[in-house]
């Protein structure tokens, strides 16, 4: 690399010397494409921390067979010659030293009286005084009401009960070509066929029921955590799962599948 020559045209020369694409080296250094146009552009404010990109350099190296060293120090003299953008100068505000004093006095007042409201709250609260009836006020007699027309106000709902709940995912991923029937919650029931690699997601408030034709040829994930293998090759299973997991398994006959 010249004295001249920057690190990013450098390791640009050196890539087209060797008739390599920059989507090659994305692919054999798992480095994003967008990074290693940035490096080679000179660009180090659109790269993350100097640690990641000192990773980068160095499977580019690696990758294109240069000599690692001489990359590093390359990065190492470039960053010591970016500009450091000056401090920004702060005017001092002179407060005349009464102001000043108010200002501490106001400030412990406030402090002092949220602390009260915070530990001794009752004394904050206004209460409103019940006013006595009309009648008692004159001294009249005259009896209560019937409490038979009165209308029980409605039960309060627990506090567990008002929770909302929370979705639950099942994940299907077949290892050998599968038929499946998927029904959540109420909605209506929906068949599929996967190949092997194929995989579906589906989230389910309270229940999720499914009809496997081939329980060896599928994988379940609750909540991203495997089940175990719930049947052999070519068994037809039935299952429901909740929130909490696989709580009902039933098998039938394989002639009963539907075809695959």
């Amino acid at each position: 690399m010249d004295m001249d020559e920057s690190l990013g045209k450098y390791l640009k020369r050196e890539r087209e010397a060797k008739n390599v694409s920059l989507a090659e080296v994305a692919k054999g250094t798992k480095v994003r494409e967008y990074f290693l146009r940035a490096l080679e552009d000179d660009k180090y404010h659109l790269l993350p921390s100097p640690t990641y990109v000192k990773g980068f350099l160095l499977s580019y190296a690696r990758f294109l067979g240069l000599d690692v060293a001489k990359v590093l120090q390359g990065y190492e003299g470039a960053t010591k010659k970016t500009p450091v953008a000056p401090p920004e100068t702060v005017h001092e505000v002179k407060v005349p030293r009464k102001a000043a004093h108010l200002w501490v006095i106001g400030g412990l007042i406030a402090v002092s009286l949220t602390l009260a409201y915070m530990f001794y709250p009752s004394r904050w609260r206004t209460e409103s005084v019940p006013q006595k009836p009309e009648a008692e006020k004159a001294g009249s007699t005259a009896p209560a009401p019937s409490v038979a027309g009165v209308t029980s106000a409605a039960p309060v709902i627990g506090a567990i009960g008002a929770l909302e709940v929370k979705p639950f995912s099942l994940q299907l991923r077949a290892v050998e070509r599968t038929w499946i029937s998927v029904k959540v919650d109420g909605l209506p029931e929906q068949e599929m066929t996967l190949n092997p690699g194929e995989e579906v997601v589906r989230q389910g408030q309270e229940r999720i029921h499914l009809i496997v034709g081939n329980a060896g040829g599928l994988d379940l994930l609750h909540n991203g955590m495997r089940i175990d293998r719930f049947g052999k090759p070519g068994e037809v299973v039935i299952l429901t799962c909740t929130p909490e997991g696989v709580t009902e398994l039933r098998r039938r006959e394989s002639t009963k599948a539907r075809p695959q």
